[in-house]
């Protein structure tokens, strides 16, 4: 019956045991270390003959939940909970690269991503080439002898380009390479890489996941072997684990996950109607317009366009900013994903680490503006727009 049950259903039940004292809500395991009942039964845990827990960075109940559930969700064999999305990417490319090894990323990755893959990674001997992943035949000429992995977001932050991941997929395997999306976006009830033969999906569960605000962690999802080295080798020896209390949030948070990204979905949908009919907008990205490239993915990779846009103002730097400033309903923060409806200013904020000719390279102009559509009622979302877009 669990198999078979809706990725909805999954998002509540999926990876929940049964409390020996009958609470309907999982407990909280808020243990840094677990008791053993002999040192033969500890030896027995170290060695790996008996399982159980040991000590929170080597697992904890609560964490084990939340990982069986999104694993559930992503079709995965298994998952890891990291203390950050930027935790979740980092430990899937380490599991993958060595010194001397090569990354193929898409051109345009989230900011801390581009600085890992080139200011960190260049320091270790791993090279980083940025490709536009909607031309797989760019990818395949960038393919080297020494390339272990291809890593890309779709839709990509922040233009909400999307990617052919069967393409990829399939472009990988024929050539030894591992595959690794950024699923944070979409999240499982909307996209699911795996299904398309992506290798690993990895997830800021800061944004939809959590949905409200109040954390900040990361998942890495795949097969059991090379999770197994991701857990025991990768976050066990660095150590960006999530808090059990941060992991009992996001199983809270999760309950209402589908609700929650219907509801962002459809009043994203009317506001990027709205924005494109504005004569203020000179462009506006969302796979949801019919305009854009990503829309005919729609209903086959991914079943809709999300909670996230971008666009185009007709307007200079100051004035850009200007209107940012000028709006009540939004908050001005770099996340995504929450409850409340969230705007930020790319350039200067989530890709300020690109170079002025790399941010030119992805199109990151002065005027783009990227919005994080939340529950509130889209009436009152859109009159929000229209205030600051008449004072520009």
């Amino acid at each position: 019956m669990k198999n078979t049950w809706n990725i909805s259903t999954k998002a509540i039940h999926a990876g929940k045991g049964i409390d020996p004292n009958g609470a309907l809500v999982s407990p909280l395991s808020q243990s840094a270390t677990f008791v053993f009942d002999s040192v033969e039964q500890g030896g027995a845990r170290f060695s790996g003959d008996e399982q159980g827990y040991i000590y929170t960075r080597l697992g904890n109940p609560t964490t084990t939940e939340l990982e069986t559930k999104i694993a559930a969700l992503e079709g995965a064999e298994d998952a890891a909970a990291t203390a950050s999305g930027m935790a979740a990417v980092s430990s899937a490319l380490l599991a993958n690269l060595a010194q001397g090894d090569h990354v193929i990323a898409s051109r345009t990755v989230y900011g801390c991503c581009f600085s890992l893959l080139t200011h960190q990674f260049e320091r270790f001997g791993i090279e980083a080439s940025f490709v536009d992943f909607t031309d797989v035949e760019k990818i395949q000429a960038a393919i080297k002898p020494n390339t272990k992995v291809m890593f890309c977001e779709t839709p990509v932050n922040p233009h909400l380009e999307v990617y052919d991941l069967a393409a990829i997929a399939k472009l990988a395997k024929q050539n030894g390479i591992t595959s690794i999306v950024d699923n944070t976006f979409m999240t499982p009830i909307l996209q699911r890489p795996l299904e398309f033969g992506i290798d690993m999906v990895v997830h800021s569960a800061t944004k939809y996941l959590n949905g409200h605000g109040d954390v900040v962690a990361g998942i890495v999802c795949g097969n059991k072997e090379i999770m197994t080295k991701v857990k025991y080798e990768i976050i066990k020896d660095i150590g960006g684990i999530i808090s059990p209390h941060d992991a009992w949030l996001i199983l809270r948070g999760m309950k209402t996950l589908d609700v929650r990204v219907q509801r962002h979905c459809d009043n994203a949908e009317q506001v990027a109607e709205f924005l494109e009919s504005h004569p203020k907008v000179a462009k506006v990205y969302y796979p949801g317009l019919q305009s854009h490239q990503g829309n005919t993915y729609i209903g086959k990779q991914m079943l809709r366009a999300g909670g996230v846009m971008a666009f185009e103002l007709k307007a200079d730097l100051q004035s850009s900013m200007n209107f940012v400033n000028s709006l009540e309903l939004f908050s001005i923060a770099v996340s995504l994903g929450d409850a409340e409806s969230l705007i930020q200013h790319p350039a200067s904020m989530t890709h300020s680490p690109y170079t002025e000719e790399a941010r030119a390279e992805a199109g990151i102009t002065d005027s783009l503006i990227r919005i994080s559509v939340g529950l509130e009622n889209v009436t009152d979302i859109i009159a929000d727009l229209e205030t600051g877009l008449v004072s520009l």
